[in-house]
This record gives structure tokens, sequence and C-alpha cells, in this order.
């Protein structure tokens, strides 16, 4: 018997040859393409991370203040002798007076006890917090250096000033008593 013969392999032919050269790494620059994007991608949503955390700590201090703002608010409400006398007006923070739960308070002592127990309160829950109750016509306006408190009108206004992020902040209120 004889040997089965073999015929040779045909070898590629040019034009075959020449594609397979040029798509030779096209996977590769696929696949190099592909981490790009998503890396990419993940880089944008890492920055909408940090955003919105920045957002949420910004709401967080302006419904700190806005709570700390109605609470003296309230606090000039349940004092009307005080807010009549014009106790409220302009108070600067001093040492509390010696009256609260122990011995019952005038209404000008209570004025001060509001005003030291509130400061605490900003200077605590605030970076920076601070404020200040006054008589103004034009509520809306101020810093924490200048309040500007007018002294006219019916309204009092309870300001209260904090820092974030490097920026004065401000919130007023208008409490008509």
């Amino acid at each position: 018997m004889s040997a089965p013969t073999r015929t040779p392999a045909r070898p590629p032919q040019p034009r075959a040859r020449a594609r397979w050269r040029r798509s030779r790494g096209v996977a590769l620059m696929e696949a190099l393409i592909g981490v790009l994007l998503l890396s990419m991608a993940a880089l944008a949503y890492a920055a909408l991370q940090v955003r919105g955390l920045t957002g949420n700590a910004s709401a967080m201090w302006r419904s700190k203040a806005t709570l700390l703002a109605t609470e003296m608010a309230d606090r000039l409400r349940a004092n009307p002798t005080g807010v009549a006398e014009g106790r409220y007006a302009a108070l600067s923070s001093a040492e509390a007076p010696a009256c609260g739960e122990a011995s019952a308070c005038t209404p000008a002592n209570m004025a001060r006890l509001d005003h030291v127990q509130w400061s605490a309160a900003l200077a605590n829950d605030l970076p920076q917090g601070r404020g200040v109750v006054c008589l103004d016509a034009t509520p809306d306006d101020g810093q924490v250096d200048s309040p500007a408190c007018d002294g006219a009108g019916a309204v009092f206004a309870v300001k209260v000033f904090w820092r974030e992020r490097g920026e004065a902040s401000r919130l007023t209120v208008a409490v008509r008593p």
C-alpha cells in the first residue's frame, strides 16, 4: 500500500496577509478605550457624590440655623413683658443671671438668660455661629461684625450668622411679638 500523499498547505494570499497584519492590536485598543471611558465615568460619579455631600452639609447648617432662630423667636413670644420693655433689643453676651430653675426671673433677667443660652447653642451647633436680636426696619441685611440693626420699627429681627467653607452665611427671621 502506498502512503497517502499530502497536499502542502497553501500559504495565505497576499491580500489576506495584509488584512491580518492591519487588524493586529485592534482588540487591545478597544479594551484600552473601554477602560478609559469606564475610569472617566467613575471619576464623574465620584465628583457628583462629593458635590452632593457638600450640598447636604450646607442644608444641614441652614436647618440648624433655622431651628435656632425660631427657638429665639419662641423665647421672645414667651416673655411679652420683656419684649415690651425692650429687654431683648441688642443684647450682648454676658453672664447668665442667677435665676431660672432655682428662683423666678424678672422679665429683664429672663431676656438675658434667653440670650446667653441661645448664644451658647449657636456657638455649639454652627461653625463660628453668632447671633443678634434687635429692632430693625430692614431685617434682611447685616454681617457678623455689623448686624445693621437700626433700632427702628416694630419688628424684631433674629439674625443668625455662621461660616461654612470659608463663606459667611446669614439667616434672618422677622418676629412680630
